[in-house]
């Protein structure tokens, strides 16, 4: 860990990196100051199985935040240090280090050996992240996700890559599914007739936003393609400070990220709920986190406020036919912890997809008032 630190550009001296129980994806560590009022760092390893160009993941967010730091500044925000992420580069001035042994495998012995591909930024200090969503809090969320892509608004989408190329892209999470029918690799198909037809009776109108892009009608947009309330930081008061987690921020829809959210944080149930009848859409959560992002979000064309209902459902059916695939193809990519899991999960989240198809006219509702 020391000599990885030690080809980044850090100044002040620094205590041995620490490592850190948080996120999936990322190996995470934190490396202290030795001295009060030093700068402390935030060192990862960048999963390059997941983000496969890795010199476009960073690229990205390095773009996405010189960015908003502009804005920043243009505003006249005080304490901008700790409202926008901030790269550390390495000493030859690149935005991550590649250890020379080769590319990280996952194996214990690469583990303890460090390869693979590094990152550092520095450390937000004094900051917090929540987990549980409250109203107060879903509207301050929306608030902070809003800004984040107002910010990023004039900020042509081409000019970055897709970290996970068709992350969203619900014409190709539709085609995987059909080679899962076709190849049957599990031998699940017979059993799960209902659910297929519950996707395909969906398609054209889950299709819609693809289509109206390619018309003409629908921009595209930054999208951080990620948005739980975990991914924000907030200041000592509970304040929205920065939004972190930039490793998916990529162009695509507003509806992904507005739906994405509520996919999680207003469905009354859990993501892999077992108890159907435990799943409905919490309408509370729903309109506190509009509330906030229509406050900020002020770039969005009426065509997207009018779609905003018809992006939660996307991307519901969207996670439907994503664990749906994986069961038809033995389980090959979300981790399970029994055998069914995966078809619960997709249970689950067919179900939430038919509440929210049950309260859309009140979803409308909602926007059409807070949109005036």
């Amino acid at each position: 860990m020391e000599n990885i630190l030690s080809h980044f550009a850090i100044q002040n001296e620094v205590s041995a990196p620490q490592p850190l129980t948080i996120g999936i994806i990322n190996d995470s560590y934190i490396v202290r100051a030795k001295k009060a009022g030093e700068k402390s760092y935030f060192l990862q390893r960048i999963n390059h199985h997941i983000f496969q160009n890795v010199e476009g993941l960073q690229q990205n967010i390095q773009k996405v935040t010189d960015h908003i730091r502009r804005k920043l500044i243009a505003a006249g925000e005080t304490d901008i240090r700790r409202k926008v992420l901030e790269l550390v580069p390495t000493k030859d001035g690149k935005l991550y280090y590649k250890t020379p042994e080769g590319d990280y495998e996952g194996s214990e012995s690469n583990v303890q050996r460090g390869e693979g591909y590094w990152r550092v930024y520095v450390l937000i200090e004094n900051a917090r992240s929540q987990e549980k969503v409250t109203p107060a809090s879903a509207e301050l969320t929306g608030e902070a996700f809003g800004r984040f892509q107002c910010q990023l608004a004039d900020l042509p989408f081409g000019e970055l890559c897709e970290s996970i190329p068709n992350f969203h892209n619900i014409e190709f999470r539709l085609q995987q599914f059909d080679e899962a029918l076709a190849a049957d690799a599990a031998g699940r198909k017979s059993a799960v007739a209902d659910l297929i037809e519950a996707i395909n009776s969906r398609r054209d109108e889950m299709c819609l936003a693809e289509r109206l892009f390619r018309e003409g009608k629908l921009p595209k947009h930054i999208n951080h393609c990620d948005t739980k309330v975990n991914n924000i930081l907030f200041d000592e008061a509970g304040r929205p400070l920065c939004i972190v987690d930039l490793d998916t921020v990529m162009p695509g829809f507003v509806l992904s990220d507005f739906g994405d959210f509520m996919r999680s944080a207003a469905n009354t149930g859990k993501e892999d709920d077992q108890n159907l009848d435990n799943i409905h859409v919490d309408l509370e959560i729903f309109e506190a986190y509009t509330r906030g992002y229509l406050k900020q979000a002020t770039f969005l064309t009426d065509l997207e406020k009018e779609l905003l209902p018809y992006g939660c459902r996307l991307l519901s059916y969207m996670q439907t036919v994503r664990f749906l695939t994986d069961y038809l193809n033995g389980d090959t990519y979300y981790k399970i912890q029994y055998p069914e899991h995966n078809l619960v999960r997709t249970r689950a989240q067919l179900r939430l997809l038919e509440e929210q198809e049950k309260v859309a006219d009140q979803m409308t509702q909602i926007i059409n008032k807070l949109s005036k």
